[in-house]
Formats: C-alpha cells, structure tokens, sequence
C-alpha cells in the first residue's frame, strides 16, 4: 500500500509537476466540454483548422517580439480568433459552404505560417513547445492564465446553454424563435479559438483537434442529453490528463501525446465493450 501511495505522490514532489498537473486538467475539462458542440455539429474539421490556423500568429509574433512564451500566446489567440470569425464571414456573405470557407483559410494560414516560420533560424527550439506540447514547462503565470480563460469560456457554455442547445439541434426552430443565430454562432466560434490557444502549451497544435473530439465523441456513445455529455466528457478529458502526466513521467514520452492515447483508450474500450451498443457486446 505504501508502495502505490508513493508512486501515485513522488511526481508531485515537484511544483512544475503540480503546475502540469493543474493546467491539463483544466485543459482537458476546458476541450472536452467545448468538444460536445464540435462533435454534435460536426465541426471537427473546423477544430483542426483553428489548430493549424494559429500557427502564423506564433510566427509573427517570434519574429517581432522573440520566444516569450506570453507574448506569442496572444499573437496565436488573435490568429485564432480571426479566423473563427473569418469563416462565418465568408460562409455568410460569399454563399459558399461553410467546409469550403474553412478548408480555404485552413490551407492559407496553414502556408503563411510555414512560410513565416521558414524564415526563423532556430524556431526548432522556440517554437517546438507550442507545436508538440509541453505541459511540465507551464509556469505560474501561464497557469493562472489557463484558468481565468478557462472559466471564461465555461461561464459563456452556462450562460448560452439553452441559445446553443436549440443552435445545434434544431436551426430551424432557432430561426422561428428569432434567435440571432450569426451572433451565436460567432460567440461558438470564438470560444473554440479561445480554447484551441490556451490548449496549445498542453498538448500542442499537431494534437489540439483529438483533445477536442475523443472525450466528446465518447460521451456521445454513452450519453443522451447535452448535460449529461458534458459532465462525462470533462470526466474523461481530465480523467486522460490525470493519467496521461503520470505516463510521461513514468514511461519518459511527451506529455501530450501520452495525455491524447488516454483518450483514444478509453473511446476504444467504450466503443468495443459498451453495454448493448458496444461492437463486442454485440456479437456475443
């Protein structure tokens, strides 16, 4: 017994281990409560590209205020959000589906900030922990940052619980209800660029889109109320956080990645063994 209750307390003999630990799991509630809209709306697609979209934003602001870690966060929350609203804008006033208009942006951010960052030196070093992730480097004021947004965005989900819930489900009933579905939709956008940046120092750009997608996506397999998707997906993202800082600290592999094969984990074991519903339920 002492054995486990060691192994389970000596990483946290470390304040950046508790640093981490507090940041992936705000992170991992943040996603995956905003996932359960992306999911239902099967906007996964337009997480990806708010993902990739933040990538110019960082490389802008490397070459015109250097590697602070800070500063480079709201050079890639205003790529993030310009996006976000550029999509609607375009879907909305050029007449054109809303996967085009992402895949149009998605590409071009996606070129210019390669091509930005082809003109950085060293961003290898500078810029990797956005990229790749890396949750143990998270320092006391970028936690504190974390969670003053985090709580934003979930009191915006409280406050437009039911505006959003009549959105997704039924758009047509938002109209009758004359709903200002473009204001809403805009808000929606935002928040998901608000949760793609500070997500980032977590688990990276390369694997922002599954921190978003594998909770929810297995909250829907076993939930049948947006609530009740809601609290099981902060359940799993945090839950996959918790465990995925112990993988990296025990195994030695990127925190990140360890956190998102977590999730992918528990989405398998739901969708194999599920009651009823589960693949190998099914054929027993």
């Amino acid at each position: 017994m002492n054995s486990l209750f060691n192994i389970l307390l000596q990483p946290f003999h470390y304040d950046f281990m508790l640093r981490g630990l507090a940041a992936s799991v705000i992170v991992g509630v943040v996603c995956a409560v905003v996932g359960v809209y992306v999911v239902l709306r099967g906007m996964a697609f337009f997480g990806d590209a708010l993902a990739h979209a933040v990538l110019p934003g960082l490389a802008l602001g490397y070459l015109l205020s250097g590697s602070n870690r800070g500063t480079l966060f709201w050079w890639a929350l205003g790529a993030a959000v310009l996006v976000a609203l550029a999509v609607g804008r375009i879907s909305k006033h050029a007449k054109i589906r809303e996967d085009t208009a992402i895949g149009i942006l998605f590409a071009s951010m996606f070129a210019l900030g390669i091509a930005l960052i082809s003109t950085v030196r060293s961003y290898s070093v500078d810029l990797s922990h956005f990229l790749f992730g890396n949750v143990l480097g998270v320092s006391t004021r970028e936690l504190v940052l974390t969670a003053v947004f985090g709580a934003v965005i979930l009191l915006t989900i409280f406050l437009f619980y039911k505006e959003f819930l009549v959105l997704s489900f039924d758009p047509i009933l938002a109209a009758t209800l004359r709903l200002p579905s473009g204001m809403l939709n805009n808000i929606l956008f935002i928040l998901m660029a608000l949760t793609v940046s500070v997500a980032m120092q977590t688990v990276g750009v390369s694997l922002m889109v599954a921190m978003l997608v594998t909770p929810a996506a297995t909250a829907t397999l076993i939930t049948r109320r947006l609530w009740q998707g809601m609290l099981v997906s902060a359940g799993i993202g945090a839950f996959s956080s918790v465990t995925g800082l112990y993988l990296s600290y025990y195994f030695n592999i990127v925190s990140g990645s360890a956190i998102v094969l977590t999730a992918t984990a528990i989405f398998l074991l739901v969708f194999l063994f599920q009651p009823r519903r589960g693949v190998v339920w099914k054929r027993r």
